[in-house]
């Protein structure tokens, strides 16, 4: 592995930084700090303890610097770049102490697009990292998307409506078509968990109506820089215009498309 850039080790100390943060309190969290957000939707004080940490540290490396995070810390992205954190991914996961969670962190430049991206899942000391044009990493080792070309062999992730239910038949419809194609079907609760399984050829493909910027942004480029491909659900490579993501391998991700253009016709 090449030498990272100074956006990449600042990205990896603030993921590693957060991810000590929820390895104390996983576990250990008490209800007073557990907090609706919005219909089926949480944060906990150690979202916002992780968020305010990965802030400090970005910040102070760049101070001119946009961010975007899912717990509302915001700034204007003065120099043309602006960092997209999710400090907490599986944040109903990490409440019900079930070991599926990660903190993902993307860098994205107003001319360049995404060009860093950081999913770090703490109770595995997993490090995943990527640069544009410089491939994706696990733990310092080059990755690789699945190249399984038989479908009775793949195993497909993908996330379930939670709170918003106008489209319940459509996903369920489209589930059904990829379950009589797969081996199998994963759903674990962190977008950045499921790309970078993706990336990695632990997962075949992945899909999801609706996520947010936070949710996939370090993801797409890590399947991306690992021989992916990554779209949303009408096939364009612009996944920050729409809701809607799906990721795969050559194999994968066509097959995914059209079964999302099938069902989804109101995304075109």
């Amino acid at each position: 592995m090449e030498k990272p850039s100074t956006e990449l080790l600042v990205a990896e100390e603030a993921a590693r930084a957060a991810g000590a943060i929820t390895r104390k309190k996983f576990g250990e969290l008490s209800g007073k700090e557990i907090h609706p957000k919005e219909f089926r939707d949480f944060v906990t004080e150690t979202d916002k303890a992780c968020e305010a940490e990965i802030e400090r540290i970005i910040k102070a490396a760049f101070p001119r610097d946009g961010m975007l995070c899912e717990e509302g810390t915001t700034a204007p992205p003065l120099s043309g770049r602006t960092w997209i954190v999710d400090p907490l991914d599986g944040t109903l996961n990490f409440i019900h102490s079930f070991p599926v969670f990660s903190i993902s962190i993307a860098l994205k430049d107003e001319a360049e697009g995404l060009t860093h991206g950081v999913v770090y899942q703490p109770v595995l000391d997993e490090l995943f990292t990527a640069r544009k044009g410089r491939g994706a990493y696990l733990n310092g080792r080059r990755i690789n998307v699945a190249d399984r070309r038989e479908d009775d062999g793949w195993l497909i992730a993908t996330g379930l409506p939670f709170k918003e239910y106008h489209y319940m038949d459509a996903y369920m419809a489209m589930l059904k078509d990829v379950v009589k194609v797969s081996a199998g079907i994963r759903r674990a609760g962190s977008a950045a968990i499921d790309l970078a399984y993706t990336a990695c050829g632990r997962f075949d493909a992945f899909w999801e109506y609706v996520l947010f910027p936070w949710d996939f942004s370090a993801g797409v480029l890590l399947v991306r820089e690992a021989g992916g491909t990554v779209t949303d659900f009408t096939g364009e490579d612009d996944v920050f215009r729409r809701r809607s993501i799906i990721a795969g391998n050559p194999e994968t991700h066509p097959l995914l498309l059209t079964m999302a253009r099938k069902h989804f016709p109101e995304a075109e």
